[in-house]
C-alpha cells in the first residue's frame, strides 16, 4: 500500500522551464495572485493586534529579567560574591 502511494505521488516540475526569466515571470505572477488574497485589517483590528504584541513583549521582558535576577542572585550567592537577592 505504501509503495503505491509513493509511485502514485505527482511529479512536480517535470515540464518546468529552465529559463530563469520564464521562471521569474511565473514567480511574480504567483506573487500577485497571493497578494490579491491578502485582507487588510481594519483600524480597530490593527490597534488591537499592536496592543497584544506590545503587552506580550513587555511580559516577556519582565519574565526574562526576573529569571536573570533569580539565577544571577543564586550564582552570586553560590560563589560567595553576593548575598542572595541582595539580602544580608
Amino acid at each position: 500500500m505504501a509503495e503505491n502511494a509513493i509511485e502514485e505521488a505527482p511529479r512536480s516540475r517535470e515540464g518546468a522551464s529552465r529559463n530563469p526569466f520564464v521562471r521569474l515571470v511565473a514567480f511574480l505572477k504567483e506573487v500577485l495572485v497571493e497578494l490579491r488574497k491578502v485582507v487588510t485589517p481594519t483600524r480597530k483590528e490593527l490597534i488591537r493586534y499592536t496592543l497584544v504584541v506590545l503587552v506580550f513583549v513587555v511580559f516577556m521582558m519582565l519574565f526574562v529579567s526576573g529569571l536573570d535576577l533569580v539565577f544571577g542572585s543564586f550564582v552570586g550567592w553560590m560563589f560567595g560574591d553576593l548575598p542572595l537577592f541582595g539580602l544580608v
